[in-house]
């Protein structure tokens, strides 16, 4: 008879058998946390308008913020009111060819029978819930019962209204190829299929061994120096989604120096969010969060500038106190058994595999060029998700091609192609993450500040809670508040848009500069986005790494609270010295 495993003898509790749950329960849980929150907090809007701001690049555009005086909760209309009203300004001719409106058409509508009449019919007339609350307030409303918009349990956009038990599928076709969800899933399948092909080469492979043969002994120094470049990716462009793939190379490479792929997530990722946290001149968000706060762009860019150095090398040296932990006895990683796969690739390697030959050479370097490329169309060129997503199909085809030409492990054109579909069936897991993280957003009823939202609700709760508080608190408050609006909203242009309009006058109003404002807006947005689940590069880079989330989320949370307490500091050290 097999010996029974070792119980917990107080709790009786077989802690063997102790699982954390998997990232998709996970994600439900939150679903349906969020669906509940929907039924308590009603549904609010803001008028929206455009404003223009100078880009880092010195260029004029335009982006549609919220106007933070313009909250209403969702109300029915008063029709009664609006019949009367209406009627009047039917005869307005002046008025209603300033509002775009057809006089002829109006007329005819307010003959008709006003107990029927909903915003849609309004809104065909031009006469849209922004226009008439800009010129009758709340009267407009029936102001006798606040509305919810809570999602049903089933159904789609287009067939009953949105449920919550679509979350999956409503999430995955949210957006289009430029952003999130769609454009994110189909660049993370791309990349997993080109890099598919390139681990079919050993090309990274042989790479790891020659340089963990030629740097013996100096080891330590790489991951510092590695985390210190994925910051300033992140502080320059705004590096996210494009380290997905830097996740492939460096995976491997960290577990073959003694480390956990954890390290390598930190090292990759997270420094990204730690240069986007602390940058000087990310367009996606100090620029955009400055233009909309009405600041010069790129101003404060000195003591932001300091800000990253010692934000960035305290991060890279609370890697290092847990790296150097794993890798004097690796078994202390959470991860030591998901990390097998790839030390047994390394391992059982054999010394054909491990000569670095001239056709492994080319593929590196041809892989350096196109990421050379990508940085360059990103930072010049402004490429994004599609051209980057092209661009890493052209880097695992001519690997590939390479690879053929050379013979790299008898490479043929029917292998390019399965493995194409080797890597992208490894990350199709990951995609779907993406689409469920989304789905979140979609149950607490979009970002959009147009559009009714409890999110709406919450944001402008928050706001109203920081009004009159000392500056320091209304400062701190700020940045906290800006840490927890990132754990559902992780666009930092997105974020930028729903917040820096409250956020600016908010700062005026409790004696902080705007400037203050933008910094823990950017802290707030940069740091949690290597925590949250919502977040789909991160999700995208876990998959890479095979971490599950629940996983990832025990280690991350302590370096959280790590960040917190840097993200507190400086935020206490810009308001005594009044950083303008």
């Amino acid at each position: 008879m097999s010996k029974k495993p070792e119980t917990n003898l107080k709790s009786g509790k077989d802690l063997t058998k102790i699982r954390t749950p998997h990232t998709y329960a996970i994600i439900f849980v939150v679903v349906l946390l969020c669906w509940a929150l929907t039924f308590m907090v009603p549904a609010g809007k803001f008028s929206v308008h455009q404003i223009e701001y100078t880009d880092s690049n010195g260029a004029v555009k335009t982006r549609t913020v919220l106007m933070a005086d313009t909250f209403r909760y969702s109300y029915n209309l008063n029709n009664d009111f609006l019949s009367e009203e209406l009627k009047d300004l039917s005869d307005d001719s002046a008025t209603l060819e300033e509002m775009g409106v057809d006089q002829e058409a109006l007329k005819e509508f307010v003959e008709s029978d006003s107990s029927t009449w909903d915003q849609s019919q309004l809104d065909d007339l031009g006469l849209t819930d922004d226009v008439l609350y800009g010129k009758y307030g709340e009267s407009m409303y029936d102001t006798g019962k606040k509305l919810h918009k809570t999602a049903k349990v089933w159904g789609t956009d287009d067939y009953s209204g949105f449920g919550f038990m679509n979350y999956v599928f409503e999430g995955l076709v949210t957006g289009d190829k430029y952003g999130s969800a769609v454009g994110i899933v189909a660049l993370i399948l791309v990349v997993g299929g080109s890099f598919g092909i390139i681990m079919r080469t050993g090309a990274i492979d042989a790479g790891i061994y020659a340089f963990i043969r030629k740097t013996k002994g100096f080891e330590k120094l790489a991951l510092p120096m590695l985390f210190f470049v994925f910051s300033l990716g992140g502080a320059t462009f705004g590096m996210s989604e494009e380290v997905i793939p830097f996740a492939m190379i460096m995976v491997p490479f960290v577990i073959a120096l003694g480390y956990d792929s954890i390290v390598a997530v930190t090292v990759t990722y997270v420094a990204s969010q730690v240069g986007n946290a602390a940058s000087w001149m990310s367009p996606f968000s100090v620029a955009v969060a400055q233009g909309i706060a009405g600041i010069p762009v790129l101003s404060g860019a000195s003591f932001r500038l300091v800000m990253w150095i010692v934000i960035t090398a305290l991060s890279a040296g609370y890697m290092m106190v847990y790296a150097e932990k794993i890798r004097k006895k690796p078994e202390l990683s959470a991860v030591y058994k998901t990390d097998e796969h790839f030390r047994d690739r390394l391992e059982n390697a054999n010394e054909e595999e491990r000569k670095f030959t001239l056709g492994h050479k080319l593929i590196l370097l041809e892989m350096l060029a196109v990421l050379i490329w990508i940085v360059w169309g990103v930072t010049v060129k402004a490429y994004y998700i599609p051209e980057i997503a092209s661009q890493f199909f052209v880097m695992g085809f001519v690997a590939g091609v390479i690879a053929v030409i050379f013979k790299l492990n008898n490479m043929t054109i029917n292998d390019m192609a399965s493995s194409f579909q080797g890597g992208v069936a490894d990350l199709a897991g990951t995609a779907i993450v993406v689409g469920m993280a989304k789905g979140i957003l979609l149950v607490l009823g979009g970002s959009d500040a147009n559009v009714p939202s409890a999110l709406n609700t919450v944001l402008y709760g928050i706001g109203n809670a920081l009004n009159g508080v000392p500056a320091a608190v209304a400062a701190w408050s700020m940045y906290a508040f800006q840490s927890l609006f990132n754990l559902v909203v992780t666009s930092n242009s997105g974020q930028a848009a729903l917040t820096m309009p409250i956020m600016g006058p908010l700062a005026d109003i409790v004696g902080v500069s705007r400037q203050i404002a933008v910094l823990a807006y950017q802290l707030g947005a940069g740091f949690v986005d290597a925590f949250t689940p919502v977040s789909a590069s991160l999700i995208g880079v876990l998959g890479v790494a095979r971490i599950d989330w629940s996983k990832w989320a025990k280690y991350q949370i302590k370096m959280q609270g790590f960040f917190f307490l840097m993200g507190t500091i400086t935020v206490i050290i810009a308001v005594a010295m009044n950083l303008q």
